[in-house]
């Protein structure tokens, strides 16, 4: 097997860097091939009949043979061109430079002997070049045109291909053609999907397109989807495409899809999309790889095959590795059975369209096409194998039956993979994309940069166990020639067990031996049948003798050997004389004393050979053991009752002259009797009052024996002896009297005292224990920690320390009411003393909801933020295979509260990188295990350019290459000018945005501060010195305006701040799933049908009519009828002019009228489309010619002007999901939000915090922030925190309660405000809260609405929300109290929080001076700098919104650069028709006709209820938007509405946004009638199903039999209409419809 590297090196701005290719051969002999390519290698090809390479790089193409020695190359590049110039390139294009060509793709075709070669020269001009020498062209030209442009000019822009054929239908040739996939360039063909032709063929070119198909155009709409072309090939009757795109406009994530269509259909009618999942599920969190990297098919072993497809064992496998995203944190290898793939795609159709595509297998030009794959019919797979880099190349062969794929990753590695069973691989080696085998599978070529792997090393394990512990599944061991190699190596291979495969694990072992042992010095025939192993250990004469082996004893050398008959004499001891062995025969051990001469004397037999001196005694010694025991009577003995304790053997005696112990024959006077004892230390020295515990007394000659012991006291108390913990002479458990005439007296005092414990810290842990309280009191370190106990309500404390304070680990709580009460702890010293405290409470166990960052660079320290209540630690452990792990990391929490935990990630070296580390976060007694923590490379910046930076300016920090934002983000992130700290305000993968500081450093660097004359700040001195008399000119005017600047400027960043915190839950997972978007149905129901007079009572919204059941086929028949009488233009057009004639049809009637014709023919958007655009000419060319051409499209005055407004709403529907959707809904959350933080009145609808002055607050009113916690009254324990006002009336709670509750509903599936009661339960008896009851407050006559200060509900109270049967309406009706129900329909006047004035304050206030009046109006507009705070604080919002809905490119829907072309292309056909009339044309039909409308009205696109309050501030925002796309310009004046003064500074910017967007689009590349219709098309099949559109035609109708006269004789005028008949369609409807079939 051979491995092939391909390895290229580019020139670049700093120097060449050499890297080579290689070719390495494994086997018994080794080569030494390579070649050596000048630039980045593209792609790498093989002719499989020849076995030639073809590489294509940059600006060259290589023909290499199968030893890679280059045979032929060609140069293709640099060359002079420029993208925007059509080839070829001539002195007109002036912009054009020496450009590198790109190779795009390279495709042999051995038919006919060519390589197909394109580049991204000159348009993507392709050519053809002989197979055989590559420098020899067979085709290329460049003046053909567009039509023949095949590739790509951009290098991102990925372009695969495949070989076929195609059948002219008209001359029936087979043509030789092929397939090419490419995503969209911008200066790019707009084919997806094309087919080329490889020769000419009557008027046609080589390299021209064969097929014009609508589906496969990257048309305007579709280039936002960011196609990703990896993979074309055929199989059997089919060709596939495996491409990535996005989903739409806001998201930017790569879904995979694989295309499929029939190679026989040359119009592409059965081309159909599949989309590919490969994720895989943990109770963690479910990761998905979304983006196709690389893909092989290859047929799988008989293993692989028998378990995935075991009906087809002849199917194809697609191999394909995916990424999680753009930066290769994450990646996987899938793979999918080929049958799987077209099963799906079969299934993927409806029943009826099922049974068609049975006739019609490649469909066919009446079949509907079906463009993509919904997500629910995707094809969906569990990864083979994970990593946490990225796999970039994959490659797939068959060895022993067994699958073994081989895997490149951008980390230059190569991994060896078997995916059935097990798997392995062995990080070395390097590839990119193009990664193949040769024909016979021995060769695996590898384009890299780095290192290599062999497809196998067999050859380099040199012993079974090391050559199956591989588990490589190309190795296996030898058994015959003793080696591990590849199967077809090893000779006799075929027999069983001759070659031992290596992942089976297993290798030859031996049964027995006969004869059972043979000298190794003789030759005899053995029959092995079991192994045994001997290990000659034995040096001694009676071991050697007596051993199974036949062994004999040498007694002058002291060797044991193999028997020899040859040797003969008395030092030879034969086998089994052990009699004759020289032995020692003492029973028992030699005492020796140390100090004293000792004689010894041996005793044995057969020592008379080893009669000699000393010496020889000693090295005889050497071969023999005696035993012979030293000892010293001192040691440990330093007391004489120590010394008497010793055995009686030892002779060890207390020599009175010496004060020791020693051996008696060295003491002339020996003491009789020990000296009586003597205390040291007394442990403890502090007893609790009540004894009752253990005291152990130190010191010396404290007896012999317990026995000794007679009587122990304490303070004259007697003390009971602890037999059990006695020690000799040291210690005994005060006064101690050995003998009655022997008394130990302690000089060390013995304390009685009472220990006092005052109080418990923390005073509450979890219920799963293990918190560490810690006992505060006095005397505490009373006794020892042996004779102390603590429980917590009888539940144990684990002491763990002793002394002036205690602590203790509390133990799990097995009680029933968490939180708990305040227990006792119980503190017992002793067996009699206890001491009790109170105050602790168990409580819940902590819940980590979720932990951020999940990722850190190498050498950077990130902050950890859980949440959580409690927190001891938190371990990272190493991810292995095992289910329990040793923790590696152990950090600390370093700061912490109620809710947030934060540490440092631990420090670790490079090895970790790319790792995974599994989290564990231990709070007290419980451990959760985290989701994977992963270590990134650290970032490198590119070095900023010597620019000059100025206060305020941004800075622009760009990093080498990719990954900045993998583990930080710009909240995290630290940058410093100098010395000075400076704001991130923006980080992406490849650079962050920095605000430079208001003032200029002091020191060039962060560490050093002394040098502040550097170049680097002299702009910041030039900018201050020519400031300097500007300054103190405006000082004065600065020092009175810095009062209200510094309140507002510290209210809006106070106000900003609440409200990010606040929104934080929502923003956090405000995706497509939690935003409450509206189906389209609704949708365009609320658009069309809400304003109407019946609203939401509409026949159209509700969807029923009132037809008896006998008539319902009549009717279902006749409005078909009606339907397609409805799609003749002629009669439609007719219907429309003769009810705009009449003087009846009101404006209203030509709404909803425009409104009930687009849901009838929503089927065929394209028809729609077509009569608004015939309409729409007519209106135009009346406004140009006899009205003002700028009031065209301002109001809805006619059908056709709705009908615009509907089309846009339609054709936007998908962009406000995509892209414009969530900005708009955080805005409207934010209103909402800051609304709600003040103060609504309830009456007036005015608010504290508003952008509306009219509906502006004006009083302060005194209310503070109240927290309830809600309980829901039959849905559990559990409650639910809640802010609201003490100001806030009944009914705002229950808003505000129903809200935070029923939070992840949608407003139309929650509880009503009338359909819950509030409960409050101060006491015992419950209260129920309502608006007015016979509490509420009378001031006069006037009466004011309850609220939470009312009732007197205060923080942290508990309110109980309930559902009621009734409405409060009926419930009021059913009062029995009829006084308290009188007294409430009193005629008086309610308000709320402001009381309007009454007759009599209306007459003083005529009354009043005309002083009185202006201080009046100057208090209220003090409350004005309220607007200015509400503006600031949603600034972010609304410009968000702005940008989301003004950004052109690819983020514009395909309708409005559709419409706003074809308003430019009429325009420019009349002479008085200016630039900003078109201008205000585009704005009247797009954000006058749909924003502000959608902007005014959220509930039009989401679930959700739009408040008056929050209607108000809405308004403001649609007034700028208009505004903004005005051309006139707008004075202000001290007089002008607040609103306008409101937006004044920003209008300027939002009107160049206008300007910027309007003429983005006009340059976009235009949407053609094809592509429009296309995408309507689509809009129709997917939505048409949803619609009342039988409703619509039966109140369409009604309008025809209104006005039916009158449209009778349109028709009958118009010719065209009386050679369809139409006149006698519509009277045959009539009488069905009306019940006049007998009058026909």
């Amino acid at each position: 097997m051979h491995l092939v590297f391909f390895l290229s090196f580019q020139e670049m701005a700093w120097r060449a860097l050499a890297v080579f290719s290689l070719l390495l051969c494994f086997g018994s002999s080794c080569c030494d091939d390579s070649f050596t390519s000048d630039t980045i290698i593209n792609n790498v090809v093989q002719d499989p009949q020849t076995g030639r390479i073809y590489l294509g790089a940059i600006n060259h193409i290589y023909q290499l043979n199968y030893d890679l020695q280059k045979e032929s190359s060609a140069v293709t590049g640099p060359r002079q061109d420029n993208p925007q110039c059509t080839p070829p390139i001539t002195a007109q294009c002036t912009d054009a430079k020496d450009m590198d060509n790109i190779n795009k793709l390279l495709l042999v075709n051995s038919a006919n002997g060519t390589l197909i070669v394109c580049g991204s020269l000159f348009r993507g001009i392709c050519s053809l070049v002989n197979l055989n020498s590559v420098d020899k062209s067979v085709y290329y030209s460049d003046i053909k045109g567009e039509k023949t442009y095949v590739a790509s000019t951009e290098e991102s822009v990925t372009v695969v291909g495949v070989i076929s054929y195609f059948i002219d239908a008209s001359t029936n040739a087979n043509l030789s053609v092929f397939l090419v996939g490419k995503g969209y360039g911008s200066s790019d063909s707009s084919k997806l999907i094309s087919t080329r032709l490889l020769q000419e063929h009557g008027e046609m070119d080589i390299f021209e397109n064969m097929v014009e198909a609508s589906t496969v155009q990257a048309s305007p709409f579709v280039q936002r989807y960011l196609h990703d072309f990896r993979l074309a090939f055929k199989d059997d009757r089919y060709i596939y495409f495996l491409f990535s795109r996005t989903p739409g406009t806001s998201d930017s994530r790569k879904i995979t899809f694989i295309a499929r269509l029939c190679e026989k259909d040359p119009h592409y009618y059965s081309y159909t999309e599949l989309q590919l999942n490969c994720s895989v599920s943990t109770e963690q969190q479910k990761s998905t790889y979304n983006k196709v990297q690389a893909a092989y098919l290859a047929k799988p072993g008989e293993v692989l095959a028998g378990k995935i497809i075991p009906s087809n064992p002849n199917d194809k496998v697609l191999f394909a590795v995916f990424s999680a995203d753009e930066d290769g944190g994450h990646s996987a290898l899938c793979m999918y059975p080929l049958s799987s793939i077209n099963r799906t795609v079969r299934c993927c159709v409806s029943s009826t369209l099922f049974h068609m595509l049975k006739d019609y297998k490649c469909g066919a030009d009446f079949l509907p096409s079906p463009l993509a794959s919904k997500p629910e019919y995707a094809l969906a797979v569990n990864p083979i194998l994970t990593r946490n880099d990225m796999l970039t190349a994959v490659a797939v062969a068959v060895e022993n039956e067994h699958t073994v794929a081989f895997l490149g990753t951008s980390g230059a590695d190569v991994l060896k993979v078997s995916p059935i069973p097990g798997s392995g691989f062995s990080p070395n080696g390097g590839v990119n994309k193009n990664l193949f085998f040769n024909s016979t599978l021995d060769i695996l070529y590898i384009t890299t940069g780095r290192k290599v792997l062999p497809v196998q090393a067999c050859e380099e394990k040199y012993d079974c166990q090391s050559c199956v512990s591989q588990r490589d599944p190309y190795c296996g061991w030898c058994v015959l020639e003793g080696r591990c190699t590849r199967k077809k190596d090893c000779r006799k291979a075929e027999l069983e067990n001759t070659w031992l495969w290596s992942p089976n694990q297993t290798c030859v072992t031996i049964q027995s031996f006969n004869p059972p042992n043979i000298s190794c010095k003789k030759t005899e025939r053995t029959q092995v049948l079991k192994h045994n192993t001997y290990t000659n250990t034995h040096t001694l004469c009676i071991a050697c003798v007596t051993s199974k082996w036949g062994c004999q004893w040498n007694s002058q050398d002291h060797t044991c050997s193999d028997r020899d008959d040859s040797v003969k004499g008395d030092h030879i001891i034969q086998h089994m004389q052990d009699g004759m062995c020289p032995q020692f025969e003492i029973s028992k051990p030699l005492f020796i004393p140390v100090g004293f001469k000792t004689p010894i004397e041996f005793q044995g037999k057969n020592l008379d050979k080893y009669l000699c001196q000393f010496c020889e005694l000693f090295c005889f010694l050497h071969f023999f053991f005696y035993l012979v025991v030293l000892y010293n009577c001192s040691v440990r003995r330093e007391d004489c009752s120590l010394c008497k304790n010793t055995d009686q053997k030892y002779k060890c005696v207390w020599c009175d002259t010496t004060k020791s112990c020693i051996y008696k024959d060295l003491c002339s006077q020996e003491l009789e009797d020990c000296p009586p004892p003597k205390i040291t230390d007394i442990v403890p020295r502090y007893g609790p009052m009540k004894g009752k515990i253990s005291v152990t007394i130190k010191g010396s000659n404290l007896g012999i024996k317990q026995e000794d012991i007679k009587r122990i006291t304490v303070a004259k108390v007697p003390c009971t002896h602890q037999p059990e913990r006695y020690s000799v002479s040291t210690r005994y458990s005060m006064t101690a009297i050995l003998d009655e005439w022997k008394t130990g007296l302690s000089n060390v005092l013995f304390t009685y005292r009472d220990p006092v414990p005052t109080a418990v810290s923390p005073s509450k842990g979890p219920a799963a224990g293990g918190t560490v309280i810690t006992i505060t009191g006095q005397d505490l370190d009373t006794a020892s920690i042996d004779d102390i106990s603590i429980t917590v309500d009888k539940v144990p404390c684990k002491v763990l320390t002793f002394g002036q304070e205690i602590t203790c680990m509390t133990g799990p709580y097995n009680g029933q009411k968490i939180p708990s009460d305040k227990f006792l702890v119980n503190v017992k010293y002793g067996k009699d003393t206890s001491k009790e405290l109170s105050g602790f409470e168990y409580s819940p166990n902590p819940k980590v909801t979720d932990y951020a960052p999940r990722a850190s660079f190498v050498c950077l320290l990130s902050y950890f933020f859980f949440s959580a209540q409690t927190f001891v630690k938190c371990v990272l452990y190493r991810d292995k295979l095992t289910f329990f792990l040793f923790p590696q990391f152990v950090q600390e929490f370093i700061n912490k509260s109620e809710n947030v935990l934060e540490f440092l990630s631990p420090v670790v070296n490079k090895t970790y990188i790319n790792q995974s580390l599994r989290t564990v976060i231990q709070l007290d007694n419980l451990v959760e295990t985290l989701t994977e923590f992963v270590y990134h490379q650290d970032p490198s910046f590119d070095t900023l350019t010597d620019k000059a930076i100025t206060e305020n300016s941004i800075i622009s920090v760009h990093a080498s290459g990719k990954g900045l934002s993998k583990a930080m983000t710009a909240k995290e992130a630290q940058a410093f000018v100098g010395d000075v700290s400076c704001t991130v305000t923006f980080l992406e993968d490849d650079k962050l945005f920095l605000v430079a500081p208001s003032s200029p450093p002091k020191s060039t660097s962060r560490r050093q501060r002394r040098d502040t004359s550097s170049e680097a700040m002299e702009s910041y001195s030039e900018k201050e010195s020519g400031n300097q008399q500007a300054e103190r000119e405006y000082e004065k005017i600065k020092n009175q305006l810095a009062n209200l600047e510094e309140s507002v400027r510290d209210r809006c960043k106070k106000e900003f701040t609440d409200l990010m915190i606040e929104m934080e839950d929502h923003t956090s997972d405000m995706n497509e799933a939690r935003i409450p978007f509206l189906d389209y149905k609704n949708y365009t129901n609320r658009v069309f049908f809400l304003p109407s007079k019946d609203g939401a009572n509409d026949v159209m919204i509700t969807g029923k009519l009132d037809i008896p059941e006998h008539r319902r086929a009549i009717v279902d028949q006749a409005l078909n009828q009606f339907s397609n009488l409805l799609n003749s233009k002629t009669f439609l057009i007719n219907f429309i002019r003769t009810l705009e004639g009449r003087q009846d049809f009101n404006a209203r009637n030509k709404v909803y009228f425009a409104s009930l014709l687009t849901v009838a023919l929503h089927g065929k958007l394209e028809y729609y489309t077509d009569i608004m655009r015939t309409l729409l000419l007519e209106l135009m060319e009346e406004y140009v010619h006899s009205k003002n051409p700028k009031l065209m499209l301002r109001r809805s005055e006619t059908v056709v002007e709705r009908m615009l407004c509907n089309w846009m709403s339609i054709c936007l529907y998908q962009f406000l999901k995509d892209s414009a959707g969530e900005p708009l809904y955080k805005l409207f959350k934010a209103i909402t939000h800051q609304v709600e933080k003040g103060p609504v009145d309830a009456k007036m609808k005015k608010a504290k915090y508003t952008l509306n002055d009219t509906g502006l607050l004006g009083d302060d009113v005194e209310y503070t922030v109240l927290t309830l916690q809600v309980l829901v009254h039959g849905e559990g324990p559990d409650v639910t925190p809640v802010k609201v006002l003490n100001c806030d009336s009944i009914s705002q709670v229950k808003e505000k309660i129903i809200e935070q509750v029923y939070r992840n509903l949608p407003y139309s599936q929650r509880p009503t405000v009338d359909s819950v009661a509030l409960e409050w339960r101060p006491g015992s008896t419950g209260q129920i809260l309502s608006d007015l009851d016979l509490t509420s407050q009378k001031e006069g006559r006037w009466k004011r609405i309850n609220t939470l200060a009312h009732y007197n509900v205060r923080d942290g109270a508990t309110l109980v929300l309930s559902r009621v049967l009734h409405t409060q309406q009926s419930f009021d009706q059913n009062q029995d109290n009829h006084e308290e129900r009188n007294a409430l329909l009193e005629d008086d006047k309610v308000f709320h929080l402001v009381r309007p004035a009454d007759e009599l304050d209306e007459v003083k206030s005529k009354r009043g001076s005309m002083k009185d009046k202006g201080t009046t109006k100057a208090i209220t507009e003090i409350y004005l700098t309220r607007l200015l705070s509400m503006k600031g604080t949603l600034q972010q919002f609304v410009d968000d919104f702005f940008r989301s809905v003004l950004s052109s490119g690819t983020m514009v829907p395909p309708a409005v650069k559709y419409f706003f072309d074809f308003l430019v292309e009429q325009a420019q056909k009349h002479d008085n028709v200016d630039d900003e009339t078109i201008h205000i044309w585009k704005t009247n039909s797009l954000p006058l006709r749909f924003w502000v409308n959608i902007l005014k009205n959220p509930h039009f696109i989401f679930d959700v209820h739009v408040t008056e309050v929050v209607d108000a501030s809405l308004s403001v925002i649609a007034q700028t938007f208009m505004d903004a796309c005005t051309k006139t310009e707008h004075k202000l004046t001290r007089e002008s509405p607040s609103n306008k003064l409101l937006y004044a500074k920003e209008i300027s910017t939002y009107k160049k946004m206008v300007d910027d967007y309007y003429k983005g689009i006009r340059q976009m590349v235009p949407v053609s009638d094809q592509d429009m219709n296309t995408h309507l098309a689509e809009v129709s099949r997917s939505h048409t199903d949803t619609l009342n559109t039988q409703v619509a035609l039966h109140q369409l109708y009604q309008y025809a039999s209104k006005y039916y006269d009158g449209i009778i004789s349109s028709l009958e005028d118009d010719p065209a209409a009386q050679s369809k008949q139409l006149t006698l369609r519509l009277q045959q409807i009539a009488a069905a419809l009306e019940n006049k079939v007998t009058d026909l």
